[in-house]
């Protein structure tokens, strides 16, 4: 920044991506009650700021902007993941449904890192897994459940250990039990049940608000996978990842 040296400018930059969200933010901020009256175009005042023509002293690049908040994002994500420690690291999984919820567990607990020249995004992950398997009574049962809320409620290094296994509970987003005609749906942080459809149970993400179609016939939905995953440990294992992309 013109004025500044050093450490001083670093820090002087450092506040303007922690005080400003997005780059547009920060061109908004720069822009006039004046340049807005005369322009009568909110894009064109941006551009003119980004250009230099208006605004107050030196104009902070984009790429400039966006690499300083990638930095200070990672350092954030960074910390969360000291915080949560990774269950899965270092486990020897050989079951491939155990491979699979270690692939989706860091992106479920604190969200990865996406990129570009002109903007960075964090994907988070919220999927759902279906488990369809036999209680202790020999009973079919099945859940589709929320696995970003089940890695906060639930200590998860036994089910990597192999000491325990993951299984369907009444509390899980939609519970069944086949011989008893035992059902129980239930809403979770990330998501809304949606009962009341001819074609079944919805699943709609609390954050994008976009729906999950878990009917195996039918589009998941927008940003969202369906995976069957063959194991030895279950009768059935889908997981559907829906990823959320947060644009910073």
């Amino acid at each position: 920044m013109a004025g500044m040296e050093g450490d001083d400018a670093g820090a002087a930059l450092d506040h303007i991506v922690t005080q400003f969200n997005t780059y547009e933010d920060y061109l908004d901020s720069q822009i006039t009650t004046q340049d807005l009256f005369y322009l009568e175009n909110e894009e064109m005042a941006r551009q003119l700021v980004e250009l230099g023509f208006r605004g107050s002293g030196e104009v902070l690049k984009r790429e400039d902007f966006v690499a300083r908040k990638v930095a200070a994002e990672a350092s954030r994500l960074s910390e969360r993941h000291q915080q949560k420690t990774i269950s899965s690291a270092g486990k020897e999984l050989k079951d491939n449904f155990l491979k699979a919820l270690a692939e989706r567990e860091e992106a479920n607990r604190s969200g990865k890192m996406s990129v570009s020249k002109f903007e960075m995004k964090v994907l988070y992950h919220n999927s759902i897994i279906f488990i369809r398997d036999r209680n202790a009574r020999g009973q079919e049962v099945s859940a589709y459940i929320d696995y970003a809320h089940r890695l906060k409620v639930d200590e998860f290094e036994v089910y990597f250990n192999g000491k325990k296994k993951l299984f369907p509970r009444r509390t899980d987003l939609s519970f069944y039990n086949w011989d008893r005609n035992i059902c129980c749906l239930n809403s979770s942080p990330n998501y809304q049940v949606i009962a009341e459809n001819v074609c079944g149970v919805l699943f709609k993400n609390k954050s994008d608000r976009k729906v999950i179609n878990v009917d195996p016939k039918a589009y998941p939905g927008d940003n969202t996978t369906r995976t069957p995953i063959e194991t030895d440990l279950y009768l059935q294992v889908v997981i559907y990842d829906h990823v959320l992309r947060r644009k910073l």
